[in-house]
């Protein structure tokens, strides 16, 4: 992979050759502006922060405090929803104020700040609060970010870059719940030294996004300090093919529960030693990390809709293995894969998606909003699975929850059958609400 070193996504000249359809790139090649690998990094340094302490939050939870299902399944819904209450307001500073770069760095600083309560109060509340903190943060820095990774990318390949940021973003989300295991394997009682590196690592990222980072804007402003701010065109956001799209991802989310379930179900079946569950989240990121790249030109070649669609064929096949009659490594194992090909097919694809189909001037906001409706589509899911979990067991909760998702994925398909061959083409501009 060639990596360039300026935040243009491609020369002049070559984009006019593209333009004019005589050239298309080599095989095998794709150009990724340093501003999505620095991205890229800050965010594998956070999720290192971050991942090293919710991979321990199932059995603290259920094991270590010894709480219900129900308990796990509202503190999960508040992992996955938090981060709605801020996204559309994050999304909406960054267009309203052209300041994507300095969004995104309040929502990493206070996830960092978040870590360091972990140093002087632990147990539930603390955990809780940290979660509140961490997730608010992520909710604002997440739609100025996408916004930065598409302002610096060529729009016919808008999701191999997204690709390229979601892989180094999982090589922390991998590292992380490693991290968390050999300290708890060599430490037994070690968690306030998970949180100290969790803390450092964030504090790192902080720093090179806040020093390296450009903050790169959407539209040049004018000179004067009346023409700073403008209006976000909401219609475009809400309206047309954005429409299709909000109410697939919201559709999709609510049969989406999270991960933590999944595992406690491989556990449950396999009899995993607690000190072991960590790796379960490192086994689905390394899956993750694994489709990105491959996913993201695939999703740029035949359709990024399409993609998003069939990525959640793979979180369907995730339930089904968790609860047939097979080996029970072979079913963990492939439980990981198919949990991996699913985000990798549906994360940054979702944002590509939603770039491709809205302007400039309200790219970031209209970003956060599809975010918003998938998390707390997920935050309901989970919350609603805990309680099935506990009125039917989980093996039977599973398989509803696969059957309704079977039903679920020919619907969808159906509501975004106009987009679904959606490509774009080589002469894509820098508007796309015009390629509706």
């Amino acid at each position: 992979m060639y990596i360039s070193l300026t935040n243009s996504p491609t020369p002049a000249a070559d984009k006019r050759e593209k333009q004019l359809g005589q050239k298309r790139a080599p095989r095998g090649i794709r150009t990724v502006s340093s501003t999505v690998i620095t991205l890229g990094i800050v965010s594998m340094l956070t999720d290192i922060s971050s991942e090293s302490v919710s991979a321990i939050l199932p059995l603290y939870i259920t094991g270590f405090l010894g709480l219900s299902t129900i308990a796990f399944g509202v503190l999960d819904g508040l992992y996955q929803g938090t981060s709605a209450v801020v996204r559309i307001a994050g999304g909406y500073a960054s267009d309203r104020l052209d300041q994507p770069k300095w969004v995104a760095f309040v929502g990493y600083a206070l996830a960092a700040v978040a870590r360091v309560g972990l140093l002087f109060w632990t147990g539930f509340a603390a955990l809780t609060a940290v979660i509140t903190a961490d997730r608010i943060g992520k909710g604002i820095r997440t739609a100025p970010r996408d916004a930065l990774i598409t302002a610096t990318s060529d729009p016919a390949r808008l999701a191999s870059a997204f690709g390229v940021h979601r892989m180094l973003d999982n090589i922390g989300a991998a590292i992380g719940p490693f991290l968390a295991f050999v300290i708890l394997l060599i430490v037994p009682d070690g968690f306030h030294i998970v949180f100290v590196a969790s803390l450092a690592f964030a504090t790192i990222g902080v720093a090179i996004l806040g020093l390296v980072v450009p903050n790169v804007r959407s539209r040049r402003r004018e000179r004067s300090a009346g023409t700073a701010r403008v209006r976000v065109p909401w219609r475009t956001i809400v309206g047309g093919p954005m429409r299709r799209v909000l109410a697939a991802a919201g559709i999709l989310g609510l049969v989406t529960i999270g991960d933590g379930f999944v595992y406690l179900v491989l556990q449950a079946r396999s009899d995993f030693a607690a000190m072991w569950f960590p790796l379960l989240y490192v086994g689905t990121n390394i899956a993750f990390l694994a489709f990105a790249v491959p996913l993201g030109r695939l999703a740029d070649r035949v359709g990024r809709a399409r993609v998003f669609v069939w990525g959640h064929a793979g979180l369907l096949a995730a339930y089904v293995v968790a609860v047939l009659p097979m080996s029970d490594a072979a079913a963990t194992i492939l439980c990981l894969v198919f949990l991996g090909g699913f985000y990798a097919a549906t994360d940054g694809v979702l944002s590509a998606l939603v770039s491709q189909l809205t302007p400039a001037e309200s790219r970031a906001t209209a970003i956060a909003s599809a975010q918003t409706v998938v998390a707390v589509a997920r935050f309901v899911a989970a919350a609603g699975f805990g309680i099935l979990w506990f009125a039917v067991g989980r093996d039977l909760a599973m398989i509803v929850v696969a059957i309704v998702l079977a039903v679920a994925l020919p619907l969808v398909a159906v509501l975004l059958h106009p987009l679904l061959r959606a490509t774009v083409p080589a002469d894509a501009s820098a508007d796309p609400g015009a390629r509706a």
